[in-house]
């Protein structure tokens, strides 16, 4: 594993005065590298603010435009009930239970969750996580919009026990986490809008042909947030063109196994081998490409700072979706260095398995 550069306490980011001071504070372990090879063994200490284990995952390619945490309940316990002013989208690691969400005590709405699943309570509801097991403990993981906030206000009593109530971001009926949802197009990309999703392992995908490898997505819109998720899956022995975007994408691997590179304009690749559990987040403006050398589809879930619907105000607009060549931000199969297709060919042999992908002509020189 590549280990994050030291920096100097106050020089990391210019949200180290309120956020990173906060967390620090937090008593928990603080996590600061490019990925994680596995979500479900990171060790995890006890957290007094949620009454369970934790730790926070502060990557390094978040920029701190996000950031996650993990927490983990112990058999037939729960986390401490909160109401916070960031948004929270959790995806659901392992085990089974139950959330309560609410602003009303009087219409609280429950809804299950397993292995899989994804969700997001709406900004400053009460929320409640229960572990549904007597005998094994549930784990999940949060993505937050919590660097910014903080930051922004420096007022934790404000952020973390504000009463003012988004009429316009809760509904209490009970369909809310049901699962439901609407589809929309955004441009060539298919959204689904909901509050839930029962399990991303098997949710619904759609074709997209413009990253390559004759991949599969859905964009996710979820409870009126201002971040955003999308599920992706490409096939048995191809793997994805290079592009390159904003900070704070959390890649959890959700099936199969391969690699990733991630390098920036004119450094040397590194590479970062994961399978199912594993999370990766590529730095802003890093050139990044994911493989499947598996016998299986590859699947990942992203988990992000910024949605289809609402824009981010910080940050520059990258075509992630167009050529290089012509002023965007990804590199075709007949651009890249030929060593890429190489080496995912080398790796594809070791497993008794072929590249799908057709064969690239005028392939520049190595």
């Amino acid at each position: 594993m590549i280990k994050a550069p030291q920096v100097a306490i106050g020089e990391r980011t210019p949200f180290y005065q309120a956020y990173q001071k906060w967390i620090e504070g937090q008593g928990i372990p603080i996590i600061r590298d490019f990925y994680i090879e596995d979500l479900r063994k990171v060790e995890l200490a006890p957290w007094a603010w949620k009454g369970v284990r934790g730790a926070y995952l502060n990557l390094i390619g978040t920029g701190d435009v996000n950031d996650a945490y993990l927490c983990e309940i112990p058999p037939g316990k729960s986390v401490n009930p909160q109401r916070l002013l960031f948004e929270e989208m959790i995806f659901v690691v392992e085990g089974n239970g139950a959330t309560t969400v609410w602003n009303d005590e009087d219409r609280k709405v429950t809804f299950e969750w397993q292995a899989g699943s994804l969700f997001s309570p709406p900004v400053n509801t009460w929320r409640e996580h229960f572990n549904g097991s007597g005998t094994q403990p549930a784990r999940f993981m949060a993505v937050t919009s919590a660097p910014p906030l903080i930051t922004l206000f420096r007022d934790l009593d404000f952020v973390l026990n504000n009463p003012f109530v988004f009429k316009n971001r809760f509904d209490a009926g009970a369909d809310r986490f049901s699962g439901k949802g609407e589809t929309y197009l955004a441009k060539d990309r298919t959204v689904w809008d909901t509050n839930f999703i029962p399990d991303v392992r098997t949710q619904q995908l759609f074709s997209w042909d413009a990253r390559g490898a004759g991949g599969s997505n859905v964009m996710i819109e979820m409870a009126e947030n201002s971040m955003g998720a999308h599920i992706s899956e490409f096939p048995v022995g191809t793997y994805k063109k290079a592009h390159r975007h904003g900070p704070g994408a959390h890649v959890i691997i959700i099936g199969g196994q391969g690699y990733s590179l991630m390098w920036p304009e004119g450094e040397a690749p590194k590479r970062f081998d994961w399978h199912d559990g594993s999370a990766i987040v590529p730095p802003e403006g890093w050139f990044h490409q994911h493989f499947n050398t598996g016998p299986n589809p590859a699947r990942y879930l992203a988990l992000r700072a910024a949605g289809k619907r609402f824009h981010q105000p910080w940050g520059k607009t990258y075509a992630v979706d167009e050529s290089v060549k012509s002023g965007g931000d990804q590199i075709e199969y007949e651009d890249e260095d030929p060593q890429i297709r190489q080496t995912f060919e080398r790796e594809l042999a070791k497993q008794g398995l072929v590249c799908r992908l057709p064969p690239v002509t005028g392939l520049r020189a190595a």
